[in-house]
């Protein structure tokens, strides 16, 4: 098979990164990770502009990309620069709108794409422990539409959402796969309070309660009781993006601990020509290279058709992602010594971030367990 990127996704990537490293310093990042709404609408829209949404969508849907491919370009480019903009939500609720959605329900895809509107999913619940198939939220029928009760946490930029795709159980038992449907909720709707907060590796997430929240018939997504299988899907884009987020931020600390080596001396000499360290950082380039094999095997898999093949192919990227991106965190601060844990520092930044992947759609243990139960099913 061959894994070069096209002509199109070369350009794409060259002018995100770009873009990224020009108009997304760390200062400016972090100004906006760490501010009071936790990203730039402003910068939103110059992304839009750019295309950079419209390129995690198929034609079929308006964009102009949508392959696996595809995904993992963006979301490199954007893990470089640590940008925290709600591109996670647009591609999760926008695939999920793609694959179950009603003619009237795609047409929310355009304002997606187009920067206009930012969509959140709320699917984790508080005790959860990441099992895509817990759900406690109820969804029961008032009239011909619906009344949702529940709770949601960790919902991120759920704060910012003007668009919410919440999954809430219609029957079965609260660990069923059977029963689980989804609804496209507005975010300031009657009775639905959010209380947002900043995350600890910048922007910000909101935990959502949801008191008989009434949503009219056109809410539900696809057919009732059925939603398992396009939140596994949508959930499916979200943990490619993740990992291809979280290989792009392992490219730039390796970069930068590569280069603090080189120009960092001790006894007159540069503390890279100890062959300690020259183990150690060797160790390390070695790692980030299994991770974009990870990275490229689960954006090879993830429009299969056969479930088992795809989802063990992101399993067994996060299992990855999640084992690495602890180790280069840890490694690049330990050989940066007492400077690498320092706010100033780019660097503590990205290692917050990629400690926080790990627990994004499920950490390393949860996964492990899902790659190896999806072998013996």
């Amino acid at each position: 098979m061959n894994f070069e990127h096209t002509e199109d996704r070369r350009m794409l990537a060259d002018t995100l990164n770009r873009f990224v490293s020009e108009q997304v310093g760390i200062e400016t990042r972090n100004r906006i990770a760490y501010g009071d709404t936790g990203m730039d609408t402003a910068l939103w829209a110059q992304f839009a502009e750019l295309g950079a949404i419209g390129a995690l969508f198929p034609e079929g849907d308006g964009g102009f990309g949508g392959a696996g491919f595809d995904i993992a370009v963006v979301f490199e480019a954007l893990g470089r620069g640590l940008v925290v903009e709600p591109f996670l939500g647009a591609l999760v609720v926008g695939r999920a709108l793609g694959a179950a959605g009603s003619a009237a329900q795609k047409e929310r895809i355009a304002g997606l794409i187009d920067g206009s509107t930012v969509a959140s999913l709320a699917h984790d619940e508080p005790g959860s422990h990441y099992a895509l198939s817990r759900v406690e939220t109820r969804a029961v029928r008032n009239g011909d539409g619906w009344l949702l009760t529940g709770q949601k946490a960790v919902v991120v930029q759920g704060d910012n959402a003007q668009l919410l795709l919440v999954s809430a159980r219609t029957s079965g038992a609260v660990d069923s796969e059977d029963g689980i449907s989804l609804f496209l909720v507005p975010g300031d709707a009657a009775r639905l309070v959010r209380r947002g907060y900043g995350r600890v590796d910048g922007g910000h997430a909101a935990e959502i309660t949801l008191t008989n929240v009434q949503v009219g018939p056109e809410a539900l997504l696809g057919a009732e009781g059925q939603g398992y299988a396009t939140l596994e899907r949508a959930v499916g884009y979200g943990i490619l993006a993740v990992c291809a987020e979280a290989l792009g931020a392992m490219e730039v600390a390796k970069k930068d601990t590569l280069e603090y080596l080189q120009t960092r001396k001790q006894f007159g000499v540069p503390i890279g020509s100890f062959q300690a360290l020259q183990h150690r950082m060797a160790d390390l380039l070695l790692e980030v290279e299994q991770s974009r094999s990870a990275v490229i095997n689960a954006a090879a898999a993830i429009d299969s058709a056969d479930r088992t093949e795809r989802e063990r192919a992101l399993s067994a990227a996060k299992v990855t992602i999640g084992r690495i991106g602890a180790l280069v965190a840890e490694e690049s601060i330990q050989l940066h010594g007492g400077i690498g844990m320092t706010w100033e520092l780019p660097l503590s930044h990205y290692a917050k971030r990629l400690v926080m992947v790990d627990h994004q759609f499920g950490d390393e243990d949860h996964h492990l367990a899902r790659f190896i139960a999806l072998g013996q099913a």
